[in-house]
């Protein structure tokens, strides 16, 4: 089994498994972290930004360097549409994927580049609500330039049905599209990286992976190659695997993958929480027992305990609506958001602070609210309880009708600006700082300390998110949120689950530069070894043991009816039978030959049939008895030597060397004439094995 891997980052991991004649993909995320290398993209022109200064080459005249780079506060962006950081290509080609399975709607934002290659021919599969809300996802980074008000006519049209996919896809898009910059370079400041100021000049060949998002017309014919599939449901890949995703505890739809054949299993698991949040409990029974366990995704804050952040959050906020200020939540359209507007509405409750709005903006904010109370299957028992009684699952849903959770698709939108008051608790997008409306509130509240800016997104560093906008007077607070495995639940579940072997990301297994004498290691498991990976790398994993060679295979009932069968030992017994070995798409099957040959079939199964073997031997060759029966046959002077595999057998008088193994015999003649020598060695030596 090879594993390659294609990308920098383990949480937005793209890697490819070589295995049993198939080559699998294993999710295809893309790093959206690229981007903080660029200014923000406001909703209306700033002179501020505008006027910021521009970094030039000492004593060099590049014209592709040309207002490239500006400067603030002696940080260095990019001034220009944002790239993102794609999966390597040219390691694989990827008219050779079989599959792609798809573990969250987070691991999927690179797909169109791989889909829409030319040559691809795979499948694609991933649950109902990974396909429906990373749709939203991958479109919010489209570049596709078109008017604002032809999206609305089109996207948004009472007629047209809206996957929720597209809540994270199509979001960043409506950003893109809708704002006042489009930089549209030509990539060839690049080449010249290496004389750009720090950090760039550090970053080498990978500014080369960063392009420019694909179109909306490409994504579309990207998500249509998407089958869905259902936790635990078994899908086939040319019959030579079976995948089957089983709930990772993640997020909504979010799952681990199963790839198993007759004899061995094979476990990728990605993006996996073992915490209690609104997603389905992750599924530990399946993962046990795994002849290797490909482990990702792990939590991007070692350090940072979910529940803390999540109290310090809700205390944070209350603190500054309490003093008069406002609060600033980037955040995305799902995921851990729900989780925030049930806490931090109760939390508001007990405060007495309930008459403080929360707005929540987004193009895609009705539909996200919407579409999370429909999936009731994908979500934790608590929740699905309360789909029977019938109420809604989520909080969300009656904090909007009551008033207190208020959604809008954008900042131009005149119900807000009729309704907005302060103080209130904003919640918007992008997390990065880099469009969306939470570029726009963090440059109209950023010259006022009274208030607060929260990140709770784990994807970005806040500083460099903060880094464009300084200087800043309002409040910074970085309260992040990652429900990921923390490296002790990942050890436990590995101890649990007992794989054995184990793959991780080859810093798993040091401690982070930040942490070095804590234990965010991953150990190896006791019951097996641990290989790490790093990024471009191709790893090579031994699978089973001892099964190499042995394939499943179906016998027709009405030959297994005839069979008799015969004790060689107590509690195995043997049959042996002539029959018909069919192979298709590498599944495997006995039957029965047939009482009459049809014109499609060949000479060949007709002289097998004409050509049954008079007995079937078995057993090891009887070394002695050979030399005996050489003996006997006039074959004198057979000299035996014992080897680490076997026998060597020389028969001097003849020049003849018969080499003996476990699984095959050689008879090598000094005269490849001597035909008749030949066929006399092989009735002696099958005289001296058992028979039967």
């Amino acid at each position: 089994m090879k594993l390659y891997c294609l990308s920098q980052d383990p949480n937005k991991s793209c890697l490819v498994l070589k295995y049993r004649g198939t080559t699998l993909m294993l999710d295809c995320g893309l790093d959206i972290c690229t981007i903080l290398n660029y200014l923000p993209i406001p909703l209306i022109p700033s002179s501020r930004l505008a006027s910021l200064p521009t970094w030039k080459p000492k004593d060099q005249v590049i014209p592709q360097l040309d207002g490239v780079v500006r400067e603030c506060c002696n940080r260095f962006f990019i001034d220009g549409e944002p790239e993102f950081g794609t999966p390597q290509d040219g390691i694989i080609d990827v008219s050779d994927i079989d599959a792609v399975l798809i573990s969250n709607y987070l691991s999927m934002l690179a797909l169109p580049f791989v889909t829409e290659s030319p040559g691809f021919r795979g499948a694609v599969y991933a649950t109902e609500p990974t396909l429906q809300m990373g749709r939203y996802l991958c479109s919010q980074y489209i570049t596709e330039v078109c008017l604002l008000a032809e999206i609305h006519s089109c996207l948004f049209s009472p007629s047209c049905y809206i996957p929720m996919t597209r809540l994270f896809m199509e979001e960043i898009q409506e950003y893109l599209e809708g704002s006042s910059k489009h930089n549209d370079k030509d990539g060839s400041w690049k080449d010249f990286v290496h004389l750009l100021p720090l950090p760039f000049n550090q970053m080498g060949f990978q500014v080369h992976s960063w392009k420019k998002l694909y179109s909306r017309g490409v994504l579309n014919a990207s998500l249509a190659k998407i089958q869905i599939a259902g936790f635990s449901q078994s899908l086939d890949v040319f019959g030579a695997l079976k995948v089957s995703p089983v709930s990772s505890g993640f997020c909504l739809g979010s799952c681990n993958w199963l790839i198993t054949c007759s004899h061995e299993k094979v476990v990728y698991v990605s993006g996996s929480s073992t915490l209690t949040t609104h997603p389905r409990s992750i599924d530990q029974a399946s993962l046990k027992n795994a002849d290797v366990l490909i482990l990702t995704g792990l939590t991007q804050t070692p350090a940072s305990n979910p529940d803390a952040m999540l109290g310090d959050f809700c205390m944070t906020v209350a603190l500054t609506v309490k003093n008069g200020g406002s609060v600033l939540v980037p955040c995305y359209p799902s995921g851990v958001t729900y989780d925030l507007f049930e806490c931090l509405s109760s939390h508001l409750e007990t405060s007495s602070l309930s008459h403080i709005p929360m707005y929540f903006i987004s193009p895609v904010a009705d539909s996200s609210l919407a579409y999370s109370n429909i999936f009731a299957e994908w979500l934790s028992q608590s929740k699905q309880s309360r789909v029977y009684l019938p109420e809604e699952p989520f909080p969300h849903a009656h904090l909007v009708k009551t008033g207190r959770l208020k959604p809008f698709r954008s900042v131009e939108d005149e119900t807000l600006n009729a309704d907005f008051r302060q103080p209130c608790i904003m919640f918007c997008g992008h997390p990065s700082l880099r469009f969306g409306a939470a570029v726009h509130f963090t440059m109209l509240w950023g010259s006022n300390p009274a208030n607060t800016i929260v990140f709770t997104e784990p994807d970005f560093n806040y500083l460099e998110a903060l880094a464009p906008f300084q200087p800043l007077a309002l409040k910074c607070v970085h309260c992040p949120i990652d429900t990921c495995l923390s490296f002790s639940q990942a050890n436990k579940l590995v101890r649990d689950l007992r794989p054995g072997n184990l793959i991780v990301p080859a810093q798993y297994l040091q401690p982070p530069l930040l942490h070095p004498q804590t234990d965010f290691v991953i150990n190896a498991p006791s019951s097996g070894s641990v290989v790490g990976f790093r990024p471009l790398e191709v790893v090579k994993v031994q699978v089973g043991k001892g099964k190499d060679g042995w394939e499943a295979g179906e016998l027709d009932p009405r030959l297994a009816k005839d069979l008799k069968m015969c004790q060689v030992k107590p509690g195995v017994q043997v049959a042996t039978i002539t029959a018909l070995l069919d192979v298709k798409d590498n599944r495997y099957s006995i039957r029965a030959l047939p009482q009459k040959l049809g014109e499609d079939q060949t000479s060949s199964l007709e002289a097998g049939m004409n050509n049954k073997p008079k007995f079937y031997p078995w057993g090891p060759l009887d070394i002695t008895s050979l030399v005996q029966k050489l003996t006997q046959e006039g074959i004198v002077n057979a000299k035996v030597e014992e080897t680490a595999s076997g026998y060597i057998v020389l028969l001097q008088n003849e020049d003849t060397v018969i080499q003996i193994e476990e699984k095959r015999t050689h008879i090598f003649c000094e005269d490849d004439a001597r035909s008749d020598l030949r066929a006399k060695l092989n009735r002696i030596i099958m005289s001296s094995l058992n028979k039967f």
